[in-house]
């Protein structure tokens, strides 16, 4: 089932803004119509290519590169990964379980929290 926000329904609604039909977006993109609408159905992961990922954003306008880099991200996040930028960092990977208790609504201390939003502030 696709979720709001995830990549297949960025994808889509992308996708519809610039004019595209499934099979027009896939002819530029070089992708099978059967796998897009299972990934924009959040049937199928989205794919781990870089290169292919590209071909993409290309085909749907997107062409800055922090527009870029969010869209591989929301692709890697949608695949259960942790962009690898991220990973190279220890005072961020060390916080994550302190981000993943916050966004699940867990009791968090204050103290814990300011230092999360010193180290955001400071990366």
């Amino acid at each position: 089932m696709s979720r709001e926000g995830s990549f297949g329904s960025f994808l889509r609604k992308r996708r519809i803004e610039v004019g595209l039909s499934l099979r027009a977006f896939c002819k530029l993109a070089g992708e099978y119509a059967g796998n897009l609408s299972k990934i924009e159905r959040g049937r199928l992961a989205p794919p781990d290519s870089v290169e292919k990922l590209e071909k993409y954003a290309k085909a749907l306008g997107i062409t800055g590169s922090d527009e870029i880099r969010d869209f591989l991200d929301l692709a890697r996040i949608s695949r259960g990964e942790i962009p690898e930028d991220i990973l190279t960092k220890d005072e961020l990977v060390n916080v994550l379980p302190l981000v993943f208790r916050t966004v699940r609504g867990q009791k968090v201390k204050d103290d814990d929290l300011e230092k999360l939003a010193d180290l955001i502030r400071n990366t």
